[in-house]
């Protein structure tokens, strides 16, 4: 099959795509034809051209995906301009690790929302995005939006990739999906947890699901979504009396649930230091902690996780890419403390 882009603009200010079917491609779907021959458009973006009526089998509109084609028949798609996207671009400074035209990587700074949802219509990640990005955003499914394939919490820092097309979409998100057990996806936290694990390094294999009572948090629940997370102990501290207090915990993500990290620490009897939601009970936990300690824990204000470690492969040129965060001021300043008390 060939695929030529006729460098003409169509009556919805898109372009026009002319693809030719090969003999050994005849008989087969229309759907699957398309998307083995235009990878910059997603399955979903093309199923939604072809019910549009934007795809034309030998000049005749076909509204058909499961159509199947014959050999040397041309294909016409009618790809519309993207639409702007309903959330408006903001001017919100980012912390930009890596740009091209396929991705944007930022070191996500505490505080800011990814998406906007009930309680945040403006002021979050993909507002910052729009307005960075602007004509670079060539679309996903159609809208001028960048494609979010994962998420920070609000106050988790670190790295997150994003993506600026179809192509790149698709390319993230089946990398997330595997989460580095065939390829070289890797994404790694910081994490600071009350009390040290009976082992230096070990695995957390538990399902998650929505908590059966609180339905904002995520529990541990049999029934649930695999959710496996692996951790080194990279640092212990002590407390007041000399005993181990606190630990910082290098995780590595096999899955990539909501809350992960947070709910499975806690399954563990380890719970993030500064985390309200699912280590609350822990926080009598700061009295055993030095002034030092206990003043750094309360300016955090926040739970303290860092994404620090991001690999993957570009979508578009296949290169291994890898990026590293340090831990933010606050971070650092809670970790000298909590070392100081040693």
């Amino acid at each position: 099959m060939q695929q030529v882009d006729l460098n003409q603009v169509s009556s919805n200010g898109g372009r026009k795509l002319e693809v030719i079917v090969a003999g050994d491609e005849g008989s087969a779907r229309l759907d699957r034809v398309l998307a083995q021959h235009t990878p910059e458009l997603s399955r979903s973006r093309l199923k939604a051209l072809i019910l549009a009526g934007s795809v034309a089998v030998k000049d005749a509109v076909v509204r058909d995906p499961a159509y199947h084609v014959a050999k040397g028949d041309t294909i016409i798609i009618d790809v519309p301009e993207a639409v702007p996207a309903e959330p408006k671009g903001e001017d919100i400074a980012l912390d930009i690790v890596f740009e091209d035209d396929d991705i944007i990587v930022i070191d996500k700074p505490r505080g800011l929302v990814v998406h906007p949802a009930a309680g945040h219509a403006s002021g979050t990640l993909v507002n910052a995005l729009i307005a960075h990005c602007g004509s670079s955003l060539s679309g996903i499914g159609g809208v001028k939006r960048p494609g979010i394939v994962h998420r920070l919490d609000k106050d988790t820092t670190g790295l997150m990739v994003i993506a600026k097309n179809d192509q790149a979409h698709q390319s993230l998100t089946a990398q997330f999906a595997d989460h580095g057990r065939t390829g070289p996806m890797e994404r790694g936290y910081m994490a600071f947890a009350w009390g040290v694990p009976n082992r230096p390094h070990g695995t957390i294999d538990a399902p998650i699901d929505r908590h059966p009572h609180a339905r904002e948090k995520m529990a541990v629940r049999q029934g649930g979504r695999e959710a496996i997370t692996h951790f080194d102990v990279q640092q212990s501290f002590a407390g007041r009396d000399g005993k181990p207090v606190a630990s910082l915990l290098a995780c590595r993500l096999e899955t990539g649930r909501t809350h992960q990290i947070r709910v499975h620490l806690a399954h563990l009897g380890h719970p993030l230091m500064g985390d309200s939601v699912y280590g609350a009970h822990f926080k009598t936990k700061a009295g055993q902690l030095s002034p030092e300690g206990k003043h750094a824990l309360t300016a955090l204000d926040r739970q303290a996780l860092h994404a620090y470690l991001l690999a993957l492969e570009h979508p578009r040129t296949g290169e291994l890419l890898h990026w590293e965060s340090p831990l933010p001021e606050d971070l650092l300043l809670l970790q000298r403390a909590l070392a100081a008390a040693v």
